[in-house]
């Protein structure tokens, strides 16, 4: 901990005591001790040498900067460094942890809002409960927001003081000493920033509510102790709390009664309008109340505010941004950077290695060297192998493995056969699946195959048939066309089995046969049988898989003169003598480990201790105790291996490394080992360690061994590092740091070139032109001892080992190949080789190139023992929107709180931003062991970018920060001046363009005017029904069962109405043109009580009635609509009556103000005097109240003559005759339902069969039923209907149709709606119903809107005008460019173009109603095939609003639009709705070309975002499609972030992979950055009764915290 501190005051600490330190601090890192017995042990060690500060954590007070005695980890010796300054991982370097905090210290406060999580979805339990406010307990396994750090971001100055749970002091002077700036920094920090905010983004803004947050915070101080663990701006915690109690209840509807909460089904908090929550301040946002309508007083909000705060931080300057025509959205691309370095050097030359000296009297190939030693020196010991508990349990000897590989050749060639043929031949490949901890048998096999001729396949042991990439080893192994496994007899009892107690197939992996070569399942050869093998040629010797940063595997083959090659050139730069000893660490199976201690060993009779992996993992000392015990003069480790005996090298005072020559480190090419070089030799000096003992070494699975340090002995020259500027490798060029001193990367040599091989560096990309001398590029090798080719790939073996590097005048530089070897470097002085990264782990973002080594290292830097597992991290890159995106995946350990994952995470985006200079798209954190493993332990990167993709990788914390990493969106759209009318007109007429404007049928036409007349108010029509035909049915209600309820014929519906008349003139003594309301439940009462009102001249409205299971959201909403409506009387049933009056209800409204209440079901049968006739038909008939989907309540006025007029047109539409049956399951209550329910049935005397679409709750096929039942042509649904009956039917059309149910009977199904028709439903039941019969062009759509209820309905044409071959055109589909709707424009292209979108017409256009689209904006009208808004005029327009809440202004001119040139004298009615009309080529029955209307979506759910205009709905549908767990979606706006709220159908635990999918799928299909994710259950999501999603309720909601999300996420 030198980094942290500075000397000590007293003494100085012995050596060993600081050496125990180190050791703790180690076995913290890597979870082997927990933080309880840390600081236990840590105070022991210091017990005696610091008196002072017993029993405070000295490293806290430390970051505390508490004056007084302070603890460092001083150099021991003076001359030395110190002994474990690499404390943590193979990756960390002390250097570079310097940087990191640094770098994190230079950062300013950033507040950045912690993500909220469901408890449920949290291991911890809660305590925040029980914890009282102030009180400085800190409960270790406390969720997240009891022990906050008094800041969220990790850059203050007090960095990490409250950091972790159980080192809290509860000192006063330090709590007091924390709580005041903090209080501070709250109260201006939070006033000033949001009030600033608030003015910026609303210009009507109110700064003016910040003061009061301030006092309100103050006076909390007074009498709160201010709980100091939790975050300041997150004002969720330890304020709202208090403050709650403190702040009245609001109203959430303007000029409504207070007390009036939310209905979840239909009415919201009303009046609320999309326009970004009606002008709310920012500040209100935080604090209190953005408008009166929504409670944003809440914690969502507050995060809201912070995320807000921190996104306007001026992040890196933006690029240049350019866009030609705002047609189309061109991605930013971008520019290189005019100051970045650029390599300046000559061009380099080809580098020769010193010349193979392959000496005349070594053997001419491997098995003739075995062959040798097993003759000359049987009893020679080859390899020893050892158990987990560090026994030698087998020592092969020369004369063994020869006489046991022979014994195994001999069987494989003569003893395998497949109908009397041998199984194998010479060539064949052959799978070796050995585990780890058996290099003996591995070995035995190995020569085995080679002595058979045949070509070993070496491959992992799978454990599971769901393996990390076992797949992807299948698919090599089918390749290589690998029919047999060569095992031991243990390991093939433990691989899995199928049934019939054969090994499994695993999934992917082609038929194999299993042998088990332990030697009693061998033939001994007779005495005189020797194998012909061929050993020195091109032939194949082995292939080795590779698994390629995409995942696929590959297998890299080596030819036997390669082989050969490599033995001695590795023999020549290691110096390895006769009779040698190798410790090796390393896998054997493959690279160096195979190189070094199967191939090489047995060249030079060398004895090679094998140490297994799940020995280190028990006792990481063990490899250095066998150098020691066996005197080895070489040891082959990897960085890994060092740094973890660093760990528990503190028991063994005698250890002594005198004996090694050589320390061979593997992974050399990795950069960040030299930090475990450095750290071991610091400790290992003192024990014999020579320094020059170390060398590292680069290898490739494609070039084998690069190069390799050589120590001085053997002529290598003095190691050299360099320090390079991080900033110039990421252009590609080397510069050594000079100023930066925080991004620099410390790179050691790997030694020099191969004996007998020559190198080069290329460039990276295209065509392979030498770089400069001071250039990065990819090191390519020239040698007989590469690898020759990917087994079966001729095309990319062609790329990587045939390239024929040029000079920048295009000449190559070598008639001979080169092989590339995916290593990034560079040639240094005394022609060594550095090693700055690998190819797969390359990320390119923007220009700029990074290494994913490099990143995870920053990461491991930040607090790396606090918190990441064992140092498992993860760095991969993913395109997103046409660019390299970063992500990171880190396992954190078990105990780590929500805090600390949070607080590291800000911190590492910090680090690595500031390092860097790049951001990383997401971070995600899973629970230790979660990730894939490779076999040897490590992180399977590309199995878990694999997961991270398909969101299959469950992380427990997820931060995406798509805002301040995609620099590529489109520029936003500016809005170009408006072209003036006459210009419009103009341009209309010389482009040839048509005004858009249709119409359907002339009513005059079609009709005698005389029995409009006759029909002009529906009282009349139903007396005269009565009158003449008194017993023709007209309604018939089904309950769930399918049986008829109630039945109504025309004089049973007229006497019931006559009754209620005379009820309402007698009992609620009411007058002509009162308002009544009918809160009924769907049926024929509600029907007689419409028409009682007409009889005695009142004013009907229906109102949905109060779900008795939920009453406090439902009842509000009828309270609301009859005190809105002015009701003066409630018409009702009586069990509805009662619980209108019950206790329940009184506590969810004022049930003493209801109006006068009649019970309707038991009145006295009387007859009214004389039945009401209106003055004129412009007389109001009825109020038709709904909430819009924006939550707007809205009533509307239909007169007399309209509702005539409005049955006459769906009367002529549809054909609807006496004798005809319709089928309706809608809702009563308002719109088109109502009509076709109420209205139509008495207008045009047919018969309607009525299903409640309640009741298919409880039987899903009631409607489908009832239409086979009765035949019905025509039937009426919604969208929620039809959505019910795909859902619930799917599978179940098999026993429909035994039951008898038959759908071809219906000529048209009309979907009523009020939205753009949803194709891939009604797709959908067209295709899963059409086993029932149902035709294919039966489902059509119908529109209509509070201004018109009935614009279009599309019937298939019926009757006599089908029979003379007048039918109308079918609907037409046609795919307009999503890009050029967001511009207001509409762009026809082909089917499954990008970007397509499919809109189907909405049905045929009413006779009598006309429509034309005009301009949003001018109101100028609209040529065809343009994008506006659908206006309409018609005789049953409703003729205006009764009453809009909040918002009377803006809908004065809905009814009485006039356009602004052109027609100007034509009233129109503005349907709020975009659409457009284009005439196609079909003609109808008028032989007129066929006008389509095409609705686009509704004005009022537009989000206006970047400039540019987009339809929720399209967003939603890109959503749902990205996991197949998203079961249903809603997106709004709040303060121009999009907030995207999924359900998730699914595990609770799965619920964080959808925030990156999510984020994802909307930048790249709309261009957009989502800003918060909102996971919920299923059925959160609020839908009204016509299946419209209620998004300005679920907005209300979620501001007011209502919604118990499973977890928000707030993007950064």
């Amino acid at each position: 901990m030198a980094d942290r501190g500075c000397p000590l005051e007293a003494a100085p600490l012995p050596a060993e005591v600081l050496e125990s330190l180190a050791e703790l601090e180690l076995e913290l890192s890597e979870g082997d001790i927990t933080q309880k017995g840390y600081e236990k042990k840590r105070a022991k060690l210091l017990a005696r040498y610091i008196p002072l500060i017993q029993g405070v954590d000295p490293c806290l007070q430390t970051e505390n900067r508490i004056p007084g005695p302070l603890l460092t980890a001083a150099p021991s010796k003076p001359q030395k460094p110190r002994a474990t300054n690499s404390r943590d991982e193979r990756f960390r370097s002390d250097a570079h942890t310097e940087a990191v905090q640094a770098a994190l210290a230079k950062y300013k406060e950033r507040k950045v809002p912690m993500p909220s999580k469901r408890r449920s979805v949290l291991v911890h339990s809660s305590v925040e409960t029980c914890t009282p406010p102030g009180s400085n307990i800190c409960h270790q396994e406390g969720r997240q927001q009891v022990c906050h750090r008094p800041d969220t971001s990790s850059a203050s100055e007090d960095e990490g003081s409250l950091r972790r749970p159980g080192r809290l002091t509860s000192t006063l002077l330090q709590s007091h000493s924390s709580i005041e700036p903090w209080l501070d920094r709250v109260i201006q920090g939070s006033s000033t920033s949001s009030s600033a905010s608030s003015t910026s983004s609303h210009p009507g803004g109110r700064p003016a509510a910040a003061p009061s947050a301030t006092t309100a915070l103050a006076g909390l101080t007074a009498h709160a102790h201010i709980d100091l663990h939790s975050a300041p701006p997150d004002v969720t915690t330890g304020l709202v709390e208090h403050a709650h109690c403190e702040r009245p209840q609001v109203a959430c509807v303007r000029g409504i009664p207070r007390g009036h909460g939310r209905n979840v089904l239909e009415t919201a908090d009303v009046p609320t309008r999309p326009e970004e929550g009606t002008g709310s301040s920012a500040t209100g946002v935080t604090y209190g109340f953005a408008s009166p309508c929504v409670p944003v007083s809440s914690r969502v909000s507050s995060k809201i505010q912070q995320l807000l705060n921190t996104l306007k931080r001026p992040k890196r300057p933006p690029l240049k941004e350019f866009f030609v025509d705002d047609f189309e959205e061109l991605l930013e691309v971008q520019q290189p950077d005019p100051n970045q370095p650029k390599p300046e050097g000559d061009q380099m030359a080809v580098l020769k290695g010193e010349p193979l000296s392959v000496g005349t009297s070594g053997p001419p190939s491997l098995l003739a060297a075995l062959q040798l030693w097993a003759t000359t020196q049987p009893k020679a010991p080859c390899l020893t192998a050892l158990d987990t508990a560090g026994k030698a349990t087998c020592t092969l000897t020369y004369g063994k493995l020869w006489s046991r590989s022979l014994k195994l050749a001999y069987t494989l060639l003569n003893k395998l056969t497949s109908k009397n043929e041998p199984l194998l031949k010479p060539g064949d490949r052959v799978a070796l699946v050995f585990p780890n901890s058996d290099p003996v048998m591995f070995m035995v096999a190995f020569y085995g195959c080679l002595l058979a001729e045949l070509v070993p396949v070496p491959i992992e042991v799978p454990l599971t048939r769901k393996d990390a990439g076992s797949q992807q080893v299948g698919f090599l192994l089918g390749s290589c066309g690998v029919t047999l496994a060569l095992t031991t007899d243990a390991c093939q009892k433990g691989l899995p089995k199928a049934p019939t107690g054969e090994v499994a197939t695993f999934k992917g992996w082609p038929p194999l046969s299993w042998l088990v070569i332990d030697g009693k399942h061998l033939t001994k050869p007779p005495k005189d049988w020797y194998p012909l093998a061929q050993d020195t040629g091109s032939g194949t010797a082995y292939i080795e898989y590779k698994t390629s940063k995409e995942g696929s595997t590959v297998g890299v083959t080596v030819s036997h003169s390669s082989l050969l090659a490599q033995c001695q050139a590795l023999t020549q730069a290691c110096g390895y003598m006769e009779a040698e000893t190798l410790t090796n660490v390393l896998d054997f199976k493959r690279d160096a480990g195979l190189w070094h201690g199967v191939l090489t060993s047995v060249m030079n009779r060398m004895h090679v201790i094998s140490i297994p992996y799940a020995l280190m993992k028990v006792n990481p000392l063990s490899w250095i105790q066998k150098v020691c015990s066996y005197k080895a003069r070489a040891a082959l480790v990897k960085s890994r291996d060092m740094h973890w005996s660093l760990l528990a090298q503190r028991g063994q005072r005698d250890v002594c490394l005198s004996s090694l020559r050589m320390l061979i480190v593997a992974d050399g090419a990795n950069p960040w080992s030299i930090s475990s070089c450095d750290a071991f030799l610091n400790v290992f000096q003192s024990r014999g360690l020579r320094p020059e003992v170390i060398c590292p070494c680069a290898s490739s699975p494609e070039a084998l061994t690069v190069a390799i340090r050589r120590p001085p002995d053997l002529g290598g020259p003095p190691p050299r590092k360099a320090v390079l500027s991080m900033n110039g490798l990421s252009y590609g060029v080397i510069r050594v740091d000079t100023e930066e001193k925080l991004s620099v990367l410390t790179v050691q040599d790997v030694g020099q070139v191969m004996p007998g091989a020559s190198a080069c560096v290329v460039k990276v990309d295209g065509a392979p032109y030498l770089c400069k001398t001071d250039e990065i590029g990819e090191i390519c090798v020239n040698s007989v001892a590469t690898g020759t080719a990917y087994y079966g790939l001729l095309g990319i073996t062609k790329n990587v080992f045939e390239t024929v590097p040029v000079t920048a005048d295009g000449v190559p530089v070598s008639d001979r190949p080169f092989t590339r070897t995916g290593l990034l470097g560079f040639i240094g002085p005394d022609n060594l080789v550095f090693v700055v990264g690998k190819l797969d782990g390359l990320m390119v973002v923007g220009v700029r190139r990074h290494n994913a080594d490099d990143i995870v290292a920053t990461a491991l830097a930040v607090e790396p023992m606090k918190f990441v597992y064992r140092g498992r991290i993860a760095v991969f890159s993913v395109t997103v929107l046409h660019d390299d995106r970063i992500v990171l995946v880190a396992e954190q350990r078990p105990d780590a709180s929500e805090e600390d994952s949070f607080q590291w995470m800000s911190r590492v985006l910090q680090a690595i931003d500031s390092i860097h200079q790049v951001g990383v798209y997401c971070l995600a954190l899973v629970p230790a062991n979660t990730l894939p493993k490779a076999p040897l332990g490590g992180i399977h990167i590309s199995e878990t970018k694999q997961r991270f993709l398909e969101g299959t990788l469950h992380p427990c914390n997820v931060l995406m920060c798509p805002h301040t990493c995609v620099t590529n969106l489109p520029k936003p759209r500016q809005k170009q001046p408006e072209v003036g009318p006459a210009s419009m007109i103009v341009g209309n007429l010389v482009a040839g363009k048509r005004i858009a404007q249709a119409s359907g049928r002339e009513l005059a036409h079609l009709e005698d005017s005389d029995q409009a007349r006759k029909f002009l108010f529906l009282a009349d029509v139903l007396q005269w029904r009565a009158h003449t035909t008194p017993d023709h049915p007209l309604f018939l209600l089904l309950n769930a069962k399918g049986t008829v309820t109630s039945t109504a014929t025309c004089i049973q519906l007229h006497k019931r109405a006559e009754r209620v008349a005379a009820a309402l003139m007698e009992k609620g003594r009411l007058d002509a043109g009162d308002h009544v309301a009918l809160v009924y439940p769907p049926g024929v009462d509600l029907i007689a009580a419409f028409y009682g009102c007409l009889y005695c001249g009142c004013v009907p409205v229906t109102v949905r009635p109060p779900h008795p299971q939920n009453l406090g959201t439902t009842l509000p909403t009828v309270k609301m609509i009859v005190e809105v409506s002015k009701s003066a009387c409630v018409l009702s049933t009586q069990a509805i009556t009662r619980l209108l009056k019950s206790k329940e209800a009184a506590a969810a409204v004022d049930v003493r103000t209801w109006p006068t209440i009649l019970d309707t079901d038991d009145i006295p049968k009387k007859k009214v005097a004389s039945i009401f006739r209106p003055p004129s038909p412009d007389v109001l008939a009825y109020l038709d109240f709904s909430v819009s989907t924006t939550g707007i309540l809205a009533g509307v006025k239909m007169s007399h003559a309209a509702t005539s007029a409005l049955c006459r047109s769906i009367k002529l539409q549809c054909e609807l005759y006496p004798s005809r049956q319709i089928a309706i399951c809608l809702d009563p209550y308002c719109g088109l339902g109502f009509a076709l329910w109420c209205l139509c049935s008495v207008y045009s005397g047919h018969q309607s069969v009525l299903v409640p679409p309640l009741e298919l709750e409880s039987n899903v096929s009631l409607w489908l039923s009832a239409v086979s039942q009765y035949k019905a042509r025509v039937t009426f649904c919604s969208y929620s209907v039809m959505e019910m009956c795909t859902k619930g039917l799917g599978a179940q059309t098999g026993a429909l149709r035994m039951k008898g149910v038959n759908l071809s009977c219906v000529r048209t199904c009309m979907v009523v709606a009020e939205e753009r028709p949803r194709i891939s439903l009604t797709q959908s039941f067209s295709k899963l119903f059409k086993d029932l019969g149902l035709p294919a062009r039966a489902v059509s759509t119908t529109f209509g809107c509070r201004v018109n209820v009935a614009i279009c309905l599309q019937p298939n044409r019926l009757g006599k005008l089908a029979e003379q071959g007048t039918a109308g055109p079918d609907p037409t589909t046609v795919y307009v460019d999503m890009r050029a709707l967001r511009h207001d424009r509409v762009r026809l292209v082909e089917r499954g173009s990008p970007h397509s979108l499919p809109l189907m017409e909405s049905g045929k256009i009413l006779p009598g109603v006309k429509v034309i689209i005009a301009h949003t904006e001018t109101k100028g009208p609209l040529g065809d095939s343009h994008l506006g808004e659908i206006w309409v005029s018609s005789p049953h327009n409703a003729t205006g609003y009764y009453t809009v809440y909040g918002e009377e202004t803006l809908h004065a001119d809905h009814f009485s639009a006039r356009l602004s040139f052109g027609d100007t004298q034509t009233i129109w009615a503005r349907t709020g709705y975009l659409g457009f009309l284009r005439r196609t080529e079909l003609t109808d029955a008028s032989g007129e070309r066929h006008d389509a209307l095409y609705v686009v979506g509704s004005l009022d759910e537009t989000l206006e975002l970047r400039g540019m205009r987009y339809h929720p709905i399209d967003i939603e549908t890109s959503v749902i499609r990205a996991h197949r767990s998203i079961a249903e979606c809603a997106v709004f706006t709040w303060t121009n972030l999009l907030v995207v709220v999924v359900e998730l159908d699914g595990l609770e635990q799965d619920a964080l992979d959808l925030v990156a999918l999510v984020t994802n799928v909307v930048l790249e299909e709309h261009y957009l950055v989502v800003g918060v994710v909102v996971i919920v259950d299923p059925g959160v999501i609020p839908i009204n009764s016509r299946g419209e999603k209620q998004r300005m309720h679920l907005r209300d909601g979620f501001l007011a915290d209502q919604l118990d999300p499973i977890y928000v996420a707030y993007n950064m």
